[in-house]
């Protein structure tokens, strides 16, 4: 008798033995089904040694209790006792398979498949698995049949008999051979069909490449002919209502549960597509038609099923295709793009758990595989293997990829390929996400062997064994083109020159030898720069791919490297921060500008250094200020105190410009910014205040080079046009107004000959040839034009907009406001325009019909001969200027009684009519898209061409460039033209009727 509040022995037995409900264990061992066999120690040992005990246990009772009558039961109880292969089989099934048991419990019998043990049934193929299947003749005694021969693989599975390669290769031709049965059965239920038409059944995907999964679509492509005489549409649709018949069957739920769907959507067109089509109608669709990843499926494509001649033609007769692949235009952005829409696709709630198509999953080992597969295969056919662990083997040996890299990889995904399957064969169902649950997690971790602490050690395995995917996949195609360039260990196998430059050009280099050389030049050798280097490489490379000119971005690396590459803190600082090299990528390779800022002082590599960003965002006018005022006073002299203001200038403009590219191209870490607008204001306002600042620092220095600390002249600078709406862009000139007024007591003539030197002084210095980008200023918006004075009294222009003033005068002061020098003097003059530019009672009919003259004669007279109206960013249908213009009769007409409208910026301005309700909300939004992506536009081409421009690049990689500053991917420039024309256009409409049309707005 057992004391009360003590635990009998054999409750502590099975919890020494992993049970986790000894109680309910318990119960089931004093069960009468187990009388014959409780006490026996090997009993306890084996359920101890199953992925789950008390799941065996539930299971072994069950089996017992469904088996006909004591005989039966006491035979199999004495040869579980007794034979120890179908012990460990039975109950390690038992313990990782709850669907499995359940099959035991229907079909009792079915223990006995288990039992022989000759070496013909530790591998079996297809041909015995046929023979497994022989008698089904309907679709309920195949899926017994079927779950008969799975209950044989997956015990060798479990006992570890067969490791994760061969369990696959077992289920792929257990799939083989359900396919033939199926398609018999079809076969024998018309067989008029049958006798009319040739049937092959090509497998694809994880069967095609014989690795499938225990649950896991089939996915199949038919291919049908006629038999000799037969009409061919009569054939096809005997073949298409064969291969129909074959779907259902396998498909399709019945007492028996399901096998698995067959799918058919890898076919030409997809499910838009016949289901059966001809070769000829095969091989037309993909000489014509198909997409890169429709070649990339091919690469698994084995025939398994029906007619085996026409199978074997199939696959021979599209295999060429399928190894030109890699010659396609933007083949390997195509691969990586649709690798990334997969993960884009996946709920964010189980991106963590998912196990195949996550960052690090099973998807990044295969696509990396396929990719390589795809490049190097056309020349070395030792590389065409369907099975992704025999092609990542081939790679290896051939030096395509790193052995060290390749053993990592194919550890890493032997242990998820083990993950998934334990996870899908507890209920038999299809599922890549890694279960929540504690008991789950615990059976899985026991599975695998991980008996000490099952849950911590298998997160544990999981997430180091995708780590090494996430950081390997990528690597996997670009570190073999160092190799093949490097100092390697004698009889290390290495890319061949030939080798390195197919996958270069498959990258997008225009020239592969020249990219050869700077790796060599970056890489070779012994010395720790090189080491670091060859670290590196392998990531920057695939970045630079990802741009639209990968060669300049390798080029312009080198130039940096070979310029900072002896400072201590430049490659540290690229291999320590991921953002700094991913963002120094991503500058190098979009274009000209920012690359020859950087150039010119190549230690502004360092902005990029700040892993959330902050290194990058624009400073604000006060602070560029303080630093150009204060590099001013440091300045020995005039000369050199502007080129120092204008050495900020160019960090400052490097600065700007890397924000920008890096917001528009996007990080592994941060998508590109959706704001198109947002990226715009950012560029305006930082450039518009540096150059305020860049202004205030060279007057700053003019004066106190010629008068010491005062000018006998009150002095200010008035920014006009873009200058003064913030709306800068890198390649813009500073339109400016000069205004002056003597001090109390000052000679005039000398306070205008010594404003008049300021600002040619101004002028001369900021466009002195050096290795700074000049500053232009622009004065032609003065009174009287270039015949004007340069620079007047305030009192001057008084006099001058009080007798003179012309309608586009009081236009262009729209934009006026006060950006450097004397603030109370900038601010007395705005006032003193105020009144022109915001008119009592707005515009009288006259005004506003002269406005419309200028900008009809400036749309005839101005745009470039021989250039695309739809296509001028300036001056082309639902350009800048459309939109400006619109927006500033709207401010002339109205600024007088809506406060709103008193602003220099256009946006602002927009948004201000729109809540004054002097244009729809509608028509807002289309101007405002229009005005952005103009802008967008414009700040591109500077970026890529390194000079402004206002029209799209005639070059092809130029105009890519572009598009991919504004988001569109390789083979997009087309789409990203009609884009333009069709905003454009609908801006254009909204002026016609707002700028041109009659009515009071």
């Amino acid at each position: 008798m057992m004391v009360p509040g003590r635990r009998s022995s054999t409750f502590s037995r099975l919890l020494r033995h992993g049970f986790t409900d000894p109680s309910a264990a318990e119960r089931l061992m004093e069960s009468a089904e187990l009388a014959p066999i409780r006490n026996d120690p090997v009993l306890l040992d084996a359920l101890g040694a199953t992925a789950d005990p008390d799941l065996a246990l539930l299971g072994l009772v069950r089996l017992v209790e469904a088996q006909d009558g004591h005989t039966a039961q006491r035979e199999l109880l004495d040869t579980l006792i007794a034979a120890k292969p179908l012990r460990d089989r039975l109950l390690g099934v038992l313990g990782a398979s709850a669907a499995l048991g359940d099959h035991l419990a229907r079909h009792p019998l079915d223990w006995q498949a288990l039992v022989t043990y000759e070496p013909q049934d530790l591998h079996p193929g297809t041909a015995e698995f046929e023979r497994g299947l022989a008698e089904a003749s309907d679709p309920v005694t195949l899926r017994v049949a079927y779950r008969r021969c799975l209950l044989s693989i997956a015990a060798r599975d479990v006992c570890g008999t067969t490791d994760i390669a061969q369990t696959a290769a077992e289920l792929a031709d257990l799939a083989t051979a359900t396919l033939r049965a199926a398609l018999a059965i079809a076969q024998a239920a018309a067989p008029e069909d049958a006798a009319m038409c040739r049937l092959a059944v090509i497998a694809m995907g994880k069967c095609g490449g014989h690795e499938l999964n225990y649950v896991s679509d089939v996915d199949v492509i038919f291919v049908g002919e006629a038999v000799d005489g037969a009409d061919e549409g009569k054939a096809l649709r005997a073949a298409t209502r064969l291969a129909s018949h074959l779907m259902r069957i396998c498909s399709e739920t019945t007492v028996e549960g399901s096998i698995w769907p067959v799918d058919a959507n890898l076919r030409p067109e997809g499910r838009n597509g016949p289901l059966v089509r001809t070769l000829s109608s095969h091989l037309a669709y993909y000489q014509r038609w198909a997409k890169t990843w429709e070649f990339q499926a091919l690469l698994k494509a084995r025939p398994v099923a029906g007619d085996v001649e026409l199978g074997e033609t199939y696959v021979a007769t599209l295999a060429p295709l399928v190894w030109q692949a890699a010659e396609r235009e933007n083949f390997v952005p195509d691969v990586q793009k649709m690798r990334r829409r997969v993960v884009e696709n996946i709920p964010v709630a189980e991106i963590e758990r998912e196990l195949k198509l996550g960052p690090g999953g099973l998807r990044d080992v295969e696509f990396a595989v396929q990719l390589l597969q795809l490049v190097h295969g056309r020349v070395d056919t030792s590389l065409r293997s369907g099975t992704t662990l025999d092609a990542l083997k081939a790679l290896a040996a051939g030096g395509y990829v790193g052995r060290v890299d390749a053993v990592l990889l194919e550890d890493a995904y032997r242990f998820l390929r083990s993950m998934e399957h334990r996870i899908q064969l507890f209920r038999l169902r299809r599922t890549h996400l890694v279960p929540e649950d504690d008991a789950d997690l615990r059976r899985i971790g026991r599975s695998l062997g991980l008996r000490t602490d099952p849950i911590a050690e298998l997160n544990r395995e999981w997430k180091r064994h995708a780590s090494v995917v996430r950081r390997l996949h990528e690597k996997l195609f670009y570190r073999p083109l160092l190799d093949a360039v490097a100092q390697l260990a004698p009889g290390e196998s290495r890319l061949s020159t030939n080798a390195a430059r197919e996958r270069l050009v498959a990258l997008g280099y225009a020239d592969p030898a020249a990219a050869l050389r700077h790796l060599e030049a970056l890489a070779s050798g012994v010395s720790r720069k090189a080491a670091i280097q060859r670290t590196l490489l392998p990531v920057l490379l695939g970045w630079f791919a990802d741009s639209a000119d990968p060669d300049a971005g390798l080029f312009n690396f080198r130039k940096v490297s070979d310029a900072l590459g002896k400072t201590p803190w430049y490659l540290r600082l690229l291999r320590d921060e991921g953002a700094a090299a991913e963002n120094l990528a991503r500058v190098l390779s979009a274009g000209r500008l920012a690359p020859d800022l950087l150039m010119r002082a190549p230690e502004a590599v360092a902005l990029l250094g700040d892993g959330d960003g902050g290194g990058l965002e624009p400073r604000s006018r006060a602070h560029l200020e303080q630093e150009i005022l204060a590099a001013v006073g440091r300045a020995s002299g005039g000369e050199a105190a502007v080129t120092a203001a204008r050495g900020v200038r160019r960090r400052e403009l490097f600065r700007t410009a890397a924000i920008d590219i890096v917001n528009s191209y996007g990080t592994e870490e941060t998508p590109a910014k959706a704001d198109q607008g947002a990226l715009v204001d950012l560029v305006g306002g930082a450039v518009s205040d540096l150059t305020a600042a860049t202004l205030a620092g060279t007057l700053r220095a003019v004066v106190r080079d010629g008068w010491g600390e005062t000018l006998p002249t009150r002095f200010a600078v008035i920014g006009m046009g873009r200058f003064g709406g913030h709306e800068l862009g890198y390649g813009s000139d500073a339109d400016v107004l000069f205004v002056h007024e003597p001090r109390e007591g000052a000679d005039e003539q000398e306070a205008s000959r010594a404003a008049n030197f300021v600002v040619s002084e101004m002028r001369r210095l900021l466009q002195v040839s050096s290795a700074d980008p000049p500053l232009l200023i622009d004065a032609d918006l003065r009174p009287e034009g270039k015949s004007g004075p340069l620079v007047r009294t305030l009192k001057s222009y008084e006099a001058y907009y009080r007798r003179w003033s012309l309608v586009w005068e009081a236009h262009a002061l729209l934009r006026a406001e006060v950006v450097a020098g004397d603030e109370e003097l900038g601010q007395r003059f705005i006032e003193l325009v105020d009144p022109l530019r915001y008119p009592a009672e707005g515009l009288g009919e006259d005004a506003v019909r002269e406005i419309r003259r200028l900008k009809a004669r400036m749309e005839s007279e101005r745009m470039p001969r021989g250039a695309d109206p739809t296509l001028h960013t300036k001056l082309g249908r639902g350009g800048l200027s459309d939109v400006e213009w619109t927006v500033q009769l709207l401010q002339l007409r109205h600024g007088w009684e809506e406060p709103g409208l008193r602003t220099t910026r256009t946006r602002e301005a927009l948004a201000a009519a729109c809540a004054a309700e002097l244009i729809s909300g509608e028509d807002a939004s289309t101007l405002d898209e229009a005005w952005v992506l103009a802008t967008r536009v414009r700040n591109a081409v500077m970026l890529v061409r390194g000079r402004a421009g206002d029209t799209f690049p005639s070059d092809g990689r130029e105009l890519a460039a572009v598009g991919r500053y504004l988001g569109y991917g390789p083979g997009h420039v087309g789409d990203m033209l009609d884009d333009y024309r069709r905003t454009t256009r609908r801006a254009r409409a909204v002026v016609e009727e707002l700028f041109y049309g009659a009515g009071d707005r």
